[in-house]
């Protein structure tokens, strides 16, 4: 029988990874046009308009040159789970890189810790059922996806269009549907403030009923990320 180590430690707080949330949390609400969710149960802000229409379409074309079908870790056999297609973004891209300036500003996040921006592609019908994006430390995936960089502690997703029908994003913990527009910002701490990984962070990416979803994905890590 497969033996799982046990979690580890927590990681030390190092400046700009956002595993002590306070300066991120400080930061966003002091960005104008942030909105912060309220609710005791997760750290969830929206920031409508934070891309451009033109840098939107940049980003749908790199991704529609890269796509391939998308995958989970610590796969459950659910053949739908997740649906999407998804195309990792090249840091040297001088379009990939102004957004990613543009988030890290935006959070005071550290590049250092933020895994490459990853584009998301969904036709109608696909979507990805709920789900958290922290690494479960109990998963049997745990250790190749965080032995070296650790968990992921923030996640910045911003959409890039606005598919005909279908595609918000639900947090199933607080109700809370977001509505995909054109270049709006989603950005939410995986943690709870005691440094505990967070289920209430849950969310499904609803199926699109119509037309095509696009959006970007930025995860950031414990640890700096090689």
């Amino acid at each position: 029988m497969a033996t799982i180590d046990p979690a580890p430690a927590p990681a030390a707080a190092l400046p700009g990874s956002g595993l002590d949330p306070a300066p991120v949390v400080a930061r966003l609400a002091a960005q104008p046009g942030v909105q912060r969710v309220p609710s005791p149960k997760l750290t969830l802000f929206l920031r409508r308009g934070f891309l451009s229409p033109g840098s939107c379409a940049a980003l749908i074309e790199r991704i529609d040159a890269g796509r391939r079908p998308s995958t989970i870790s610590d796969d459950i056999g659910v053949a739908d789970f997740r649906t999407s297609e998804t195309c990792d973004l090249d840091r040297a891209d001088p379009v990939v890189d102004e957004v990613e300036r543009a988030i890290l500003a935006l959070t005071g996040l550290h590049r250092a810790f933020g895994e490459p921006i990853q584009g998301q592609r969904y036709a109608i019908g696909q979507e990805f059922k709920g789900h958290t994006d922290y690494f479960e430390p109990t998963g049997v995936d745990y250790q190749r996806y965080c032995g070296v960089a650790g968990n992921r502690t923030w996640t910045v997703m911003v959409y890039l269009n606005e598919p005909e029908a279908g595609g918000a994003t639900r947090f199933k913990a607080i109700d809370k549907i977001v509505q995909p527009e054109t270049g709006k910002l989603v950005a939410w701490n995986n943690r709870r403030p005691d440094g505990t990984t967070n289920p209430a962070t849950i969310h499904h990416g609803m199926k699109v009923r119509a037309g095509v979803k696009y959006v970007i994905t930025k995860w950031f890590r414990e640890r700096e990320w090689r």
